[in-house]
């Protein structure tokens, strides 16, 4: 016989236009009226660019009505944020909660119809597809912006250039981004997510060289410097910024350009200027002398000369040291013996910048004025230009020395910032001495005795201890005047204990720094780390929810929390047995990543219990197609999180009140075999469980049946269920193999399990529901419920085991050999019996 194809799909065609973020909903009506007895299937697809064949599958609700995403959907559907729900009779409704570029395209709907073959094999008979949905989704806009800013627009030949690009953005330090210096549109270096810097083909060698610089001193800010600017570096220079998801992308979330900045180079006139200066006017014996020499205008070479001009001696001048065009480096005859001065330094630091350093002064004779002498050498004709410092030497007096430590706060939250000020006192001026500060820590509670945090020599150098290295990437350590600071970014736990500074000065001689002339340390300073304080508020407020049948929602609502923080949500169900233990059902963290109890682990499990996020402040527990068994006291638990600094914080946490999820069945029940029974069965035999209905039905009546094992956990676990509608749902997937509802009258729905395991005992149950039409189109109504008797079911071994058992004792061994003759008699009594009930 030919079935008639009744199957019809449909969807309105429609253009939709959402931002990334936005909730999608798709509604597909699938109907049939086959006399035959078939099953539905109804799957949303995906189309992308041309082509049937490369359509994706996003969600599918099979024959045997199991929920499979396609595998690109497959984790956004764990996560309940991609759901297919049959709303009605006909209606099949796709929900996507937050969609994103990915699910651009054109979907549809295909629904198939199935009917079983006698070989129980099933067969698609009849396959439909609607009109399309186009969908298009735009980015997000993100919160980066870029800026750039030059020390100096207007340059001259050999002047240096600095720009700095910072980059504005929300949590930057935990963000990946890929930096690229333009000129004139033309990409000069970029700064990859790794920090790796990477030249232009042109520019390489410059760098190579030491003309150009390109550094990230965070993740904020990046520099490029170029040292004797020319003609070629004018220009509109920009920075563009891309952030990537991770720093091994090759795309870009977002990507945003500075505007530009125009520097302008001057070219060089031959007429120099000279200015000379030095950072030590005064000086105590055994000091260093620093003086400067700076060159502007020169457009080519430089050879410089110094020379002293001893007060003692008018009119007369010693040579010092002479740097020539080349980089040649000679000193006078005074200053050779390096015995007696330590080792003299005449370096350039620049294009136009000469620094001359005599580590050690050997009396007051050593002062007086100093004289630079800067010669410009171009075809072969020279220019010079001159200029003189003064500085003044002088014996050092006592020594005396004092150090006190101090902090504006001694209690600091989690992330904020907090300095500690070392104020050094003495009877000369600290300035003329060389001095360095030792930083010492002692985490709380102590551990040992004090650690170097870091060590500030007098040259500016800075070496950092061993024992603290996380300080090294946060603190900052400052100089000024008789002041050491040291200012500790994001105060994090190991930042708390307590603080010591230790001062030292030296008297400088002939030979080289040598120890000590005083040494003092400060008092102690404790500083405390505490986390921010949690306000997190939950309703407490016990509820009741009762329901006839269909889906239930949970709420948990936050009263009060902090507007920067997240959250994470648990369910639990508190059965209604006396000392029963809660059950863990999901978990949401504060990334909306789901974990479900082992009790709610499985797929059907999972696809029934949805955690919601409702609101900003409300989250839902949605209870799909519900049964008896999910009757209990739920409740949630919220824990508030916070990023503090370097990670996720938990602040604190609060419990909501009790909702009681009961079942409100119709007043009319219906007539069960409420006897108990107990059956006992071997392994790897069948066995039928009874249930049986007692009394007449009403015309036009529909029966379901669910079956259920009870648990000690006080949660009864569906193991099939029978629809209204005729089709069978297995909650517990690996025993679809090994159930089956025998069905042979209206009101017997006795289960059937096969190949018994050890495993299999304990005690079922049956629930029967009766539903009605009320009239023709109209959903069907819950009209009574009744509960069958518990049967215990216990399971043995096979008999070849038993056999083998008793075979192996020797005491069964003599009622082995007269049980033939026993069981002779006991078959000659039952047919006396039977006769005589027969006669009678």
């Amino acid at each position: 016989s030919v079935i008639a194809d009744t199957l019809s799909a449909s969807m309105a065609p429609q253009a939709l236009t959402l931002t990334e973020g936005d909730v999608l909903e798709l509604t597909c009506e699938v109907s049939k009226s086959t006399a035959q007895h078939t099953h539905l299937s109804v799957g949303w697809y995906l189309l992308q660019g041309a082509g049937e064949h490369r359509a994706e599958e996003v969600l599918t609700l099979s024959k045997d009505f199991t929920l499979k995403p396609g595998p690109s959907y497959e984790q956004r559907f764990l996560e309940g944020d991609v759901r297919l729900s049959k709303v009605g009779n006909t209606t099949y409704k796709l929900f996507i909660g937050a969609v994103k570029p990915s699910d651009q395209g054109q979907l549809y709907c295909e629904a198939a119809e199935w009917i079983e073959d006698p070989d129980e094999t099933w067969k698609d008979i009849s396959r439909k597809k609607t009109e399309r949905t186009s969908l298009a989704v735009m980015s997000q806009d993100r919160d980066l912006s870029v800026d750039i800013a030059a020390a100096e627009r207007s340059l001259s030949e050999g002047d240096t250039l600095q720009l700095n690009c910072v980059v504005g953005s929300q949590k930057s330090s935990s963000r990946h981004f890929e930096v690229i210096w333009l000129l004139d549109n033309v990409e000069v270096a970029r700064v990859d997510p790794h920090g790796v810097l990477i030249w232009e083909e042109e520019y390489e060698e410059r760098a190579k060289l030491g003309q150009l610089r390109a550094f990230k001193p965070s993740n904020a800010v990046y520099v490029l410097t170029i040292y004797e600017v020319g003609p070629k570096d004018k220009g509109m220079y920009q920075c563009s910024v891309s952030e990537m998801k991770t720093p091994g992308d090759l795309h870009s979330i977002q990507t945003n350009r500075s505007s530009g900045i125009q520097v302008n180079v001057k070219p060089a006139g031959h007429h120099m200027c000279l200015s000379v200066s030095t950072s030590t006017p005064r000086v105590t014996m055994g000091d260093s002398l620093i003086l400067l020499c700076e060159v502007q205008g020169a457009t080519g070479p430089v050879s410089v000369r110094w020379w002293h001009l001893p007060p003692q001696h008018p009119g007369h001048k010693v040579l010092v040291a002479t740097m020539e065009r080349d980089g040649t480096l000679s000193l006078g005859s005074t200053y050779q013996d390096g015995g007696t001065r330590d080792s003299l330094r005449l370096e350039k630091e620049s294009s136009g910048t000469f620094t001359l350093v005599i580590p050690s002064t050997l009396d007051e004779d050593d002062g007086g004025q100093y004289r630079c002498e800067a010669t410009q050498w171009s075809r072969g004709r020279s220019w010079t230009e001159k200029g003189e410092a003064a500085v003044t030497v002088s014996s050092m007096a006592g020594l005396g020395l004092q150090a006190t430590l101090r902090s504006r706060i001694a209690t600091v939250r989690y992330g904020q910032s907090f300095e500690l000020v070392c104020q050094v006192n003495a009877t000369y001026t600290l300035e003329e001495v060389p001095a360095s500060v030792r930083w010492l820590f002692q985490p709380s509670p102590p551990t040992g005795p004090f650690h170097e945090l870091a060590r500030v020599f007098p040259s500016g150098t800075v070496a950092w201890g061993t024992a603290q290295p996380h300080f090294q990437g946060k603190a900052q350590l400052v100089k000024a005047g008789t002041s050491f600071r040291l200012h500790i970014h994001g105060a994090l736990p190991a930042d708390e204990g307590t603080y010591q500074c230790e001062v030292e000065v030296w008297r400088r001689n002939i030979l080289s720094l040598g120890q000590p002339a005083a040494t003092t340390r400060s008092n102690a300073v404790g500083i405390k780390v505490v986390p921010p304080e949690s306000k997190l508020q939950v309703a407490t407020k016990d509820r009741s929810v009762e329901i006839a049948s269909g889906n239930a929602a949970i709420e948990c609502r936050i009263v009060f929390a902090q507007n920067n923080s997240q959250f994470a949500v648990t369910w639990y169900l508190m059965p209604l047995l006396p000392d029963a233990t809660p059950l863990k059902i999901v978990r949401a963290n504060y990334s909306s990543v789901l974990e479900y109890g082992s009790e709610f682990s499985s797929p059907a499990q999972k696809s029934r219990f949805l955690n919601q996020r409702v609101s900003s402040n409300i989250f839902q527990l949605q209870i799909l197609s519900t049964n008896l068994g999910d009757q209990g006291r739920y409740y949630c638990v919220v824990e508030e999180w916070l990023w503090l600094v370097d990670g996720w914080y938990k602040l604190g946490e609060g419990t909501s009140g009790r909702t009681t999820l009961k079942f409100k069945l119709p007043g009319e029940q219906l007539e069960m075999e409420k006897t108990n029974h107990s059956i006992s069965a071997r392994e790897g035999e069948e066995v039928t469980l009874p249930c049986q209905l007692q009394g007449a039905l009403l015309p036009g009546t529909h029966l379901s049946a669910t079956w259920f094992q009870v648990h000690s956990s006080g949660r009864d676990s569906a193991l099939l269920t029978l629809r209204y509608d005729g089709t069978m749902e297995y909650p517990q997937e690996h025993l679809a193999g090994r159930l089956c509802l025998r069905h042979p009258s209206a009101g017997d729905f006795s289960l059937t399990l096969s190949s018994v395991e050890r495993g299999d005992a304990g005690v079922y149950y049956c629930q029967v529901q009766e539903w009605q039409q009320q009239s023709e189109g109209k959903d069907w109504a819950l009209q009574a419920s009744a509960r069958s008797g518990y049967t215990q079911l216990t399971t043995i071994l096979p008999e070849s085991t038993v056999m083998s058992r008793i075979c192996s004792s020797p005491s069964l061994l003599n009622f082995i050999l007269y049980f033939p003759l026993v069981l002779i008699l006991l078959l000659v009594l039952a047919v006396f019996c039977w006769c005589c009930k027969f006669r009678k």
